[in-house]
């Protein structure tokens, strides 16, 4: 779905596991690693988006994991030029309500076979500020916006997760 703004309505998937550290993805036959993400469908809402691509993407189900917060609002990035799509409607960016999960169970229950065409192909545990280093230029922001805002709910009876001064969040 595009909005009137020309932005897809998207969620944005950030998985925790055990020892606080992140659920990085691999993009099928390429060098570029992100967090799960997936565009709403009509009728859908953000949660129902949410159980449906973290099914799709990485094979868990609702059962598997603990919600433990999502962004106030949706946070949106522009695509590059190059990467705008020019068909009817235009999609200029995504607009994303990002939510924070807890995996319930082991590392086995991931995987990338639920679709004929998977969107990832490898995996890793990263730490908590270790996407905003690295992602596209493009989604740097965002990353940086829903990882503050989320982090209070990962970290809330420790500083583990605040051990990156947040004047360094803000530096590119």
């Amino acid at each position: 779905m595009i909005d009137p703004n020309g932005f897809r309505l998207n969620v944005g998937i950030i998985l925790a596991n055990h020892a606080d550290q992140l659920l990085w993805a691999k993009r099928i036959g390429q060098d570029a690693w992100q967090f799960p993400q997936g565009g709403m469908q009509p009728q859908e809402g953000p949660e129902q988006t949410l159980f449906r691509e973290l099914r799709e993407e990485i094979g868990l189900d609702k059962k598997n994991v603990t919600i433990l917060g999502r962004t106030r609002r949706g946070l949106c990035y522009r695509f590059p030029t190059r990467m705008i799509r020019r068909t009817e409607p235009t999609c200029i960016g995504q607009k994303q309500v990002w939510f924070l999960l807890r995996l319930k169970g082991e590392d086995d229950l991931i995987h990338f076979d639920m679709t004929q065409k998977p969107e990832f192909d490898g995996w890793q545990w990263v730490s908590y500020w270790y996407p905003i280093r690295q992602v596209v230029l493009f989604k740097k922001e965002v990353y940086r916006r829903a990882l503050k805002e989320l982090a209070p709910y990962l970290f809330k009876n420790s500083v583990r997760g605040w051990s990156m001064p947040l004047n360094s969040l803000l530096e590119d």
